[in-house]
This record gives C-alpha cells, sequence and structure tokens, in this order.
C-alpha cells in the first residue's frame, strides 16, 4: 500500500526514520530481533492494518535508516517510541478514533523468522520532510492524544515497557514477548548483554549473531551454520549492534519486569502461537496474568515465526474494539 516517509527526532538528538500509511487512528509498530521497518512482516502488518489506521513503521535505533547514539540504555528506546508517538499524535490529518467494525478479508500474506528471510531494504527518496522533534517522555502527561501500539518478540518487551510509563499509548497489542519464566526456557547467562557487547567491540559480528541465535533463539547450531552461506548474513551482522540492545531491553536472564508490567492500566492483548515453544506461551500466560484485565489468545497452527495472515485480524478486532 502507498505511503510515505519521514523523521523525527529523539530526545538525545538521534534521528529516526519511519514510514507511514493509511487512514484513521494511529498505531505504531515496534519490531524485534534482525527487522527493521523494511522487514516483510511489518510492511505485511502495516499493510493490513491501513486500511482502517494511519500506521507508523519506524527503524529502532541502530537499523536502517535511523541513527544510533551512543551510550544505549532502555530508556534511549523508550525514548524514540515516544518521539514516534508524538509525530503521529501531531499530524496534522490524523483522524480521530471511533471505527466501525472492519471486514479482515484480504489480510496481508507473507511470513517471516525472526533470524532470516529479510531485508533491510533502502529509504530512497521518499522523504516527507523531519517532523517535529518529540520529547522525553511523549505526551506522558496524558494530553494531546493517544496511539495504539503493536510490538512483536523483543520488540514486544520494549512495547510493553514504554507502556509503563507512557499514558499516550491507548491500547497495547504485542506477540510472544520472549521473557523467561520457567526451566523450559533457554538458559541465558545473567550478562548476555555485556558478552554480546564484547563481541562486537571486538569486531567479531558474526560470532555475536551466532551466540544470540543459538542461545537466545535456539536456533540449532547446523542451521546457523548454514547461514552463513546466504545473503542475510551479511545483514544480520550489521544489526549486531542491537541484538545486545535487545539484550538490554529483556533485562539479565529475560527474568519477567512482573511488578513493573502490573503498573499497565490500559487495555492489553497477548497473542502465542500454538506450534511456540512451551516456554513461549507460559511466558505469554505470564505477561497476560500480571497485567489487570490483558487478554491473552492462542492462534492454531502458528508458531513464533507468525503468518500476517494469522496475526493481522487478531489485532485488528483488538484495536477497533471499543
Amino acid at each position: 500500500m502507498p505511503g510515505s516517509a519521514g523523521r523525527v527526532k529523539s530526545a538525545d538528538g538521534t534521528v529516526l526514520a519511519f514510514d507511514r500509511r493509511g487512514e484513521g487512528p494511529a498505531v505504531v509498530l515496534v519490531q524485534g530481533a534482525f527487522a527493521d521497518r523494511r522487514h516483510p512482516l511489518m510492511t505485511a502488518i502495516a499493510d493490513g492494518l491501513a486500511r482502517w489506521f494511519t500506521v507508523y513503521s519506524y527503524d529502532r535505533r541502530g537499523r536502517g535508516d535511523s541513527g544510533d547514539t551512543a551510550p544505549y540504555a532502555v530508556e534511549r528506546e523508550i525514548e524514540d517510541l515516544a518521539a514516534v508517538i508524538d509525530a503521529a499524535i501531531g499530524a496534522p490529518d490524523q483522524a480521530p478514533g471511533g471505527l466501525a467494525a472492519p471486514s479482515t478479508d484480504g489480510a496481508a500474506s507473507d511470513s517471516m523468522g525472526d533470524a532470516a528471510g529479510h531485508s533491510t531494504g533502502d529509504a530512497g527518496g521518499d522523504s516527507l520532510g523531519d517532523a517535529a522533534g518529540g520529547s522525553a517522555g511523549g505526551s506522558a502527561d496524558g494530553t494531546g492524544g493517544s496511539v495504539m501500539v503493536f510490538g512483536g518478540s523483543s520488540g514486544a518487551a520494549l512495547a510493553l515497557e514504554a507502556a509503563v510509563v507512557n499514558p499516550a499509548i491507548a491500547k497495547l497489542a504485542v506477540w510472544e514477548p520472549p521473557y523467561h519464566v520457567d526451566v523450559g526456557a533457554p538458559a541465558l547467562p545473567l550478562d548476555f548483554a555485556r558478552r554480546l557487547d564484547a563481541l562486537v567491540g571486538a569486531g567479531r559480528r558474526g560470532e555475536a549473531v551466532e551466540r544470540f541465535m543459538v542461545d537466545a533463539a535456539e536456533v540449532p547450531p547446523a542451521d546457523v551454520a548454514a547461514m552463513r552461506s546466504h545473503a542475510f548474513w551479511a545483514q544480520a551482522e550489521a544489526m549486531a549492534r542491537t541484538l545486545v540492545y535487545e539484550a538490554e531491553v529483556l533485562g539479565p536472564g529475560n527474568a519477567l519486569p512482573a511488578a513493573r508490567l502490573a503498573g499497565i492500566r490500559r487495555p492489553t492483548l497477548v497473542l502465542n502461537g500454538a506450534l511456540s515453544p512451551r516456554w513461549m506461551a507460559n511466558a505469554g500466560a505470564a505477561v497476560a496474568g500480571t497485567i489487570p484485565g490483558a487478554v491473552r489468545r492462542v492462534l492454531e497452527g502458528q508458531a513464533h515465526n507468525v503468518a500476517p495472515e494469522a496475526l493481522v485480524p487478531e489485532v485488528l478486532e483488538f484495536f477497533v474494539a471499543a
């Protein structure tokens, strides 16, 4: 679906690139590991929702066409999302809320994996001109409008952290935030982020990608070895620094931040795939059980690498509900 592109400055001056498509209440998409706004899943979700919403899909810092200002902190990424939210709220043609129930026929039909098959793309010449700089807290005073947010995988964890502090997020839908809540989850060292950072800092980006894939994403080592000969591998290595960021967002051991999530006071949908590992299902159940009033749904026939034609109707139904 045709759209436009723009840029916005985060609180620390980092320039973030985003695409905008559709018309209606604003929805912001937050991608997970090895993805940017041009990832096939993100574009498919944006296209599927753009029939009813103005959809903003942005490159998180260090990815695609966005900048990356040191030093990194999770708070900076929360500010980044706030800046995109502010840009969405401030759009002059932003439509107010209130939607008729949509038909979900014809939802987009691409699929993807967290660790394979994406293209980072190029921004080209479709820029809108820079959006106004966002404030550090978005519309943290609760005035000036609101948006809905979807986050996938580690992007779901970032969206959840943002929802704790930013009341401009009116509704939140998340796909399989990878918290570790039982012994079946991968056993990550508590200093996993530091170890990844050391590898990237030493120029061993390929090793950092391999460690993340094998240790965090549970990709078999033989499959990772085979990936090294694919074009995707160079793109993955280019994103190696952002794997440190993913580990920082999830925190030591990917522990569930139950006390913080319990403070979320807005409608939240937690989605899992019926074919995903049991530990991911347990994580989804734990998130839904922690956030007051959260709803959890399990998508039959879907694993972590969810098909957008299964995901989009669920998110759409939740976002248009009163």
